[in-house]
């Protein structure tokens, strides 16, 4: 689907203000200090002070931000337009130097000439992507020798349900592009929007095998039993923090992490 990007973006934008205004991103109390960052991935990511980070499809900013404040020198990356000048409003009110750039993913290479320690990406974000070989290679691009790649990402298992995890309903593989139509947001269910949005499910095969034929050694791949975010619909907090799907307990992944080291030669 050739235009895609135009209806991805269009989509994200409108997320832009009633996500501003969720209690999923809890913007005043991120204004006050509060991290935006889960321990999933803060553990991966370990010791930033210092350290230069490419964040990847950072919607409007706070991991990032949260990255600077933890040490970080920080640059995000986002497709909505909306969604980068909340980013650098956000950064502004929080001090921090946190730098953001508005392009789509693929074309970061034609806009952006250097290095990172590090490259992030979490949570949501793959999906958007048609091409994983494509951003394996970005990453690639963008990483020193020795640097790290981490990531937190919803489990493929978990899109393979219906939206109220009654059924299989889509192909685990990366068969087609996945055109709908949603009433709402993740982030504010009720609200007063219908967007289009184009997606594609990835199997961790492709994310894994990517990044693999790409320089990059897999350190460590983790898997987890429940979500840091309310983000699925009838979802219960069984532990602060914490959701699952009440019919399937701990029996399903929900997210998976991995962290991998560029090879030097």
């Amino acid at each position: 689907m050739e235009n895609y990007l135009e209806t991805n973006r269009k989509s994200w934008n409108a997320k832009v203000e009633p996500h501003l205004k969720s209690d999923f991103y809890f913007v005043d109390e991120f204004l006050k200090g509060r991290t935006s960052l889960n321990s999933i991935e803060l553990e991966l990511l370990g010791e930033i002070v210092g350290k230069s980070i490419l964040h990847l499809q950072c919607h409007f900013g706070q991991d990032s931000i949260s990255l600077s404040r933890l040490g970080a020198q920080v640059t995000g990356v986002d497709l909505s337009d909306t969604a980068i000048e909340a980013a650098k409003n956000l950064a502004r009110k929080a001090e921090t130097s946190t730098e953001f750039i508005c392009t789509d993913l693929y074309n970061l290479p034609n806009i952006l000439d250097r290095k990172f320690d590090m490259v992030f990406t979490s949570y949501g974000t793959i999906g958007w992507l048609p091409d994983l070989k494509k951003w394996a290679e970005i990453i690639n691009r963008f990483l020193k020798p020795g640097g790290k790649f981490v990531m937190a990402e919803f489990h493929p298992v978990v899109w393979m349900f219906d939206d109220d995890f009654e059924g299989i309903k889509y192909n685990y593989f990366n068969e087609k592009p996945i055109i709908e139509t949603y009433e709402g947001t993740y982030a504010y269910q009720s609200a007063d929007l219908v967007q289009e949005y184009v997606m594609w499910n990835h199997p961790l095969a492709d994310v894994l095998q990517n990044l693999i034929l790409n320089q990059m050694e897999i350190t460590q791949f983790k898997e987890f039993d429940c979500s840091p975010y309310p983000c699925f619909r009838h979802v219960n907090e069984f532990e602060k923090g914490k959701w699952r799907i009440p019919q399937f307990g701990n029996k399903i992944p929900l997210v998976y992490a991995v962290e991998a080291i560029k090879k030097s030669s």
